[in-house]
């Protein structure tokens, strides 16, 4: 935003002429008057209240997950199931809590491993949904912007029709700015939201799985340490699949010739 305000101001003769309150109108109420027709207003309202989040750094608990499902697997390993309990109680994650209170209750592993897949599952439709609806406004946006634009240029139609030629660059600039508008907010706003989404859903993916993967070993009475080392070794190999930390490579040349 900050390099196109500068590149208008550095350009343009009258930064003015970007602004066209018509054009941006037919593009933001033409969009969210398709949204709201594709999409459920309660939907709706549960994205608009997401928007913040896309706007902040999410704190990460993956590392205090593993050191509380190693505790756990301690207490569970003494046979101190009180112990757990009370533990559980000041637990911040329920997806965690949710596993470790059906091994309390001696739940058979399969069928706790299925409802922890099962609302992992839900949690990941329901948030690419919430995605999608931003990239459902990213495509309707370009066409509103068009739709202005043609309102503008049957307008200009009626001015050539008049003769007065002296106005045919303004109304055309005017016209175009419709345009401008929808892809800028196809591409600058609603695009980026629904990546972001995205992002945040796969590393809140990741995260359930570690928790499943710790709950799975608690279950069957896994050594503290082997869990601890498990769920470390899990956290870093889907780290490396996204990408966040790429692999080290070797320099050319370095390698060491046969003998």
């Amino acid at each position: 935003m900050l390099l196109l305000i500068v590149v208008v101001l550095f350009t343009a003769q009258s930064p003015l002429s970007f602004f066209n309150f018509p054009g941006l109108l037919i593009v933001l109420t033409g969009t969210l008057a398709a949204t709201m027709i594709s999409y459920p207003m309660r939907e709706i309202r549960r994205v608009v209240a997401l928007v913040g989040s896309v706007f902040r750094r999410e704190p990460n608990f993956i590392r205090e997950d593993i050191d509380e499902l190693v505790a756990l697997a301690r207490e569970w390993m003494h046979g101190d199931a009180r112990a757990v309990e009370r533990a559980l109680e000041n637990t911040r994650n329920p997806f965690l809590r949710t596993g470790i209170s059906l091994v309390i209750d001696n739940v058979r592993e399969e069928e706790i491993l299925d409802l922890l897949r099962w609302r992992i599952t839900r949690l990941r439709a329901r948030e690419l949904a919430e995605a999608q609806i931003f990239r459902t406004m990213a495509t309707y946006a370009p066409a509103f912007g068009m739709l202005g634009t043609l309102v503008g240029l049957i307008n200009m139609l009626e001015v050539i029709q008049n003769g007065d030629l002296a106005v045919i660059g303004p109304r055309m600039g005017v016209a175009l700015l419709s345009t401008f508008y929808g892809i800028l907010l196809a591409n600058l706003l609603f695009r980026p939201i629904a990546v972001k989404l995205e992002r945040r859903t796969e590393e809140r993916l990741i995260a359930m799985n570690m928790v499943l993967e710790g709950v799975s070993m608690i279950s069957r009475r896994r050594l503290p340490s082997f869990i601890e080392a498990t769920l470390n070794s899990f956290i870093s190999e889907a780290h490396d699949e996204l990408g966040e930390r790429p692999l080290p490579r070797e320099p050319e040349g370095s390698g060491s010739s046969a003998p």
